[in-house]
């Protein structure tokens, strides 16, 4: 791995050594060439408007470049911002179905008591990161012999769910419904597909669990809550949905497959930073303003010493070299990350 960034790194670097050893030897031969030959301080002169046309062409495209990409990322992040906030609300909804789920007697009796008070402060990361060695009490857990049908596991996962920092060992009597969720917890319950355990234990393998799942014990007011607040994350979806052991799996599925990973994602992209070219862009773009337009404008103006040019033609033309030797290694790795 450090060799390979000791190779990317060089493959900068040694187009930019280049580009200097060329700007300098320019400079060298040009201002011999000014001495040696009485006519071509002339030349230079008289190449020069056309000389600050290229680099005033080649800088206003720079310039389009630069303000199209920056539009088109604001769009991108106006647009993802408008997603995060709807997808932010069905996930308030979803953790709301849990909270009431958690707070239902559709657990096996002293499963609730087993977990938040012997187990009191152990987390569904935890244990799912067993293996890291963090936490003994994990260990501990795994080891022990349950009475529970293994529906510890999906009370601990809801619980996860209901948190908003990975810091937090226990949910709050009030639940927090936060305008943006900790990035750190949302890639924690994408990393291990929270919300997936419901599907598990209410499709997949619901004939191994209905004696240890009773649904129907959740108080019928709460039911219809959880319905509406499923046809407010999805109305098609949810369309012709009762409160069953169907539904129950089918909302867990949505949940680790849709929402999550969106969120996850529409996260990422109102955070997004310019890319990476487009500072390598903005740089070449000062130096053909300064040296390929700018200085040359003042010598003529000015009337200043003839070096002014040569110093002007050696960087942009040194500066042309650097960008045709290290261009396609800057577009490979914006195209990589």
């Amino acid at each position: 791995m450090r060799n390979k960034s000791f190779f990317k790194d060089l493959s900068v670097l040694i187009p930019m050594v280049l580009s200097g050893f060329l700007c300098i030897t320019l400079v060298f031969l040009l201002w011999e060439k000014t001495t040696a030959d009485t006519t071509f301080p002339s030349t230079l002169k008289e190449v020069s408007t056309i000389f600050i046309s290229i680099s005033g062409f080649m800088a206003a495209l720079i310039m389009i470049y630069l303000a199209w990409s920056a539009a088109s990322l604001k769009k991108v992040r106006t647009t993802a911002i408008d997603s995060l906030s709807k997808i932010t609300q069905k996930m308030h909804s979803f953790r709301n179905i849990l909270d009431l789920l958690l707070r239902s007697k559709m657990w096996i009796s002293g499963l609730q008591e087993y977990i938040d008070e012997e187990f009191e402060g152990l987390t569904f990361f935890d244990v799912k990161e067993f293996y890291k060695g963090r936490s003994k009490l994990a260990i501990e857990f795994l080891q022990e012999t349950h009475h529970y049908e293994e529906t510890e596991n999906l009370y601990l996962e809801l619980k996860s769910i209901l948190m908003t920092s990975t810091k937090e060992k226990q949910i709050p009597e009030s639940i927090r419904y936060p305008k943006v969720y900790n990035k750190e917890i949302v890639s924690k319950w994408l990393e291990h597909k929270c919300g997936s355990g419901l599907w598990y234990f209410f499709g997949y393998k619901y004939g191994r669990y209905k004696e240890s799942l009773d649904y129907n014990s959740v108080f019928e007011r709460h039911q219809e809550k959880i319905m509406t607040l499923a046809n407010s994350i999805d109305s098609e979806a949810f369309e012709d949905s009762s409160f069953n052991e169907v539904f129950l799996a089918k909302l867990g599925e949505y949940m680790s497959k849709e929402v999550i990973p969106k969120l996850f994602q529409f996260q990422g992209r109102t955070e997004k930073q310019l890319p990476t070219i487009m500072g390598y862009l903005y740089t070449i773009f000062l130096f053909l303003v300064v040296f390929g337009v700018l200085l040359p404008l003042v010598f003529l103006l000015f009337n200043l010493s003839l070096i002014t040019l040569v110093i002007s033609y050696s960087i942009v033309i040194s500066l042309i070299f650097f960008i045709a030797t290290s261009f396609y290694q800057f577009v490979v790795k914006e195209a990589n990350s």
